[in-house]
């Protein structure tokens, strides 16, 4: 961290709070809404939290690290030379030790009869019995790359959503935790995966919630670098006219 500027320093500290902060809510949320309503009830829960709590986070850390509160979103910049390697390698550490951290807390603070409710231990992701790995892999894979691709368009385009660009994020979260969580749990971010896993000391399938993220991530980094802007003028000119 010495040969990381104060700037540098802040947006690293700065990935961590998010990160913390996004990973407490959005397992808290899973934690009492399956050991509270259940059933649908607690879908539209999850997912509602996990998007506003992403929306939140990436806005109030956007102007300091970037607000990337994702280490699939950190390899992908790092790909697309959005960030310096030694940079998004850091934010990646900071998100995974935040998730940890939350996830721990949230275990000293959660009722017992809460936290152990069947699909409610601190948030951890599994998959679906009905689904092999190589499904729910394939399923983290497309939603992290519509994630991904969402995250370029609106916040990294020239002709993207500029400050608005957390609420297409937050609202893209939430549409794919609508889709996903009755079969992966819904990942598309490693670190969000991690806490849990860590704390829980549960690793069966976890391999699926790294993969999966980093993989969607890198395919929609080397589409945009390598095919995309070379389509012409970072492929932002303005649409065709009919």
């Amino acid at each position: 961290m010495n040969s990381f500027t104060r700037n540098e320093k802040r947006a690293v500290v700065a990935e961590f709070i998010g990160t913390f902060f996004f990973v407490f809510l959005g397992t808290g949320a899973v934690v009492a809404a399956v050991g509270g309503a259940g059933g649908d009830a607690a879908l539209v829960a999850i997912a509602i939290a996990h998007g506003l709590g992403i929306l939140i986070a990436v806005a109030w850390t956007a102007q300091i690290s970037g607000g990337h509160i994702n280490p699939a979103v950190s390899l992908a910049f790092i790909v697309t030379k959005n960030i310096k390697p030694a940079v998004g390698f850091a934010y990646m550490v900071a998100q995974f030790a935040g998730a940890a951290v939350a996830s721990l807390l949230l275990k000293l603070v959660t009722a017992k009869d809460l936290e152990g409710a069947a699909g409610g231990r601190l948030g951890l992701h599994s998959i679906n019995p009905d689904l092999s790995p190589a499904e729910g892999l394939g399923m983290e894979i497309i939603a992290t790359s519509f994630l991904i691709w969402v995250i370029y368009n609106v916040a990294v385009s020239k002709k993207g959503w500029g400050i608005n660009a957390p609420i297409a994020i937050g609202l893209a979260v939430m549409a794919i935790h609508f889709a996903l969580v009755p079969f992966t749990g819904s990942s598309v971010n490693p670190a969000r995966s991690f806490g849990p896993a860590l704390i829980d000391n549960e690793w069966k399938d976890f391999w699926v919630y790294l993969v999966g993220p980093f993989g969607g991530a890198l395919i929609v980094a080397f589409f945009w670098e390598y095919v995309w802007k070379n389509m012409g003028d970072d492929a932002l000119a303005d649409p065709p006219k009919s």
